[in-house]
């Protein structure tokens, strides 16, 4: 059984910036799995190379069929839809070839529906407004949802949307998106208290 906490940092246009400064702060031990869905699908993602110089913990692009593990850094492949079930992720072909892609929406729905363990949902800088419609189906599973302040996302579109969405627990920076991850990562409860006004922002 997977138990252990799954992120899912979902971006596009400015990702990359919030990316690396997100994975500078996470520890390589803290028993996490991270998955970046990144929504930009015109040509096949180098995240996986690039990002490998700004993370203490490995980063691999996703096959389909690859065990999901703790301590390492996941990379959705372009024009690929991504679902996780029994443990492993599963591609498939993208079921939004036209029009911006939901990509991050896909995977944060069968996140709900198919992972055991802790689930935590960070929307950054992008376009568009993928992942904000299934932001409440995770907070329904216990999960946590964060977006990153908008003042420090090179394009605001995309938390912006999250946090319209009204299930948006933190508003924070990437530096400290980090740190929310490190602490939720560090309870022993499986229950993490919800903020007092359902958001907080620093």
């Amino acid at each position: 059984m997977k138990d252990f906490p799954m992120v899912c940092v979902g971006g596009s246009a400015g990702g990359l910036d919030a990316y690396i400064r997100l994975l500078q702060h996470l520890p390589p031990d803290m028993g996490v799995a991270v998955v970046i869905v990144n929504h930009i699908t015109i040509a096949a993602t180098q995240l996986h190379e690039v990002l490998l110089r700004f993370s203490s913990m490995p980063v691999v692009l996703i096959t389909d069929g690859m065990p999901v593990s703790p301590n390492c850094v996941f990379i959705i492949p372009a024009n690929r839809d991504l679902h996780v079930q029994n443990g492993t992720f599963q591609l498939e072909p993208i079921s939004k070839p036209r029009g911006w892609p939901d990509v991050i929406t896909v995977f944060l729905r069968s996140l709900s529906q198919h992972w055991d363990g802790k689930l935590i949902a960070v929307i950054v800088s992008g376009y568009d407004g993928d992942g904000a419609a299934a932001l409440c189906g995770i907070r329904a599973v216990g999960g946590i949802t964060i977006a990153q302040k908008p003042s420090t996302a090179r394009q605001p579109d995309m938390p912006q949307s999250a946090i319209e969405s009204g299930c948006i627990d933190f508003v924070l920076s990437p530096e400290d998106i980090a740190k929310e991850i490190v602490g939720i990562a560090q309870m022993q409860s499986d229950t993490v208290p919800a903020p007092s006004d359902g958001m907080t922002e620093t």
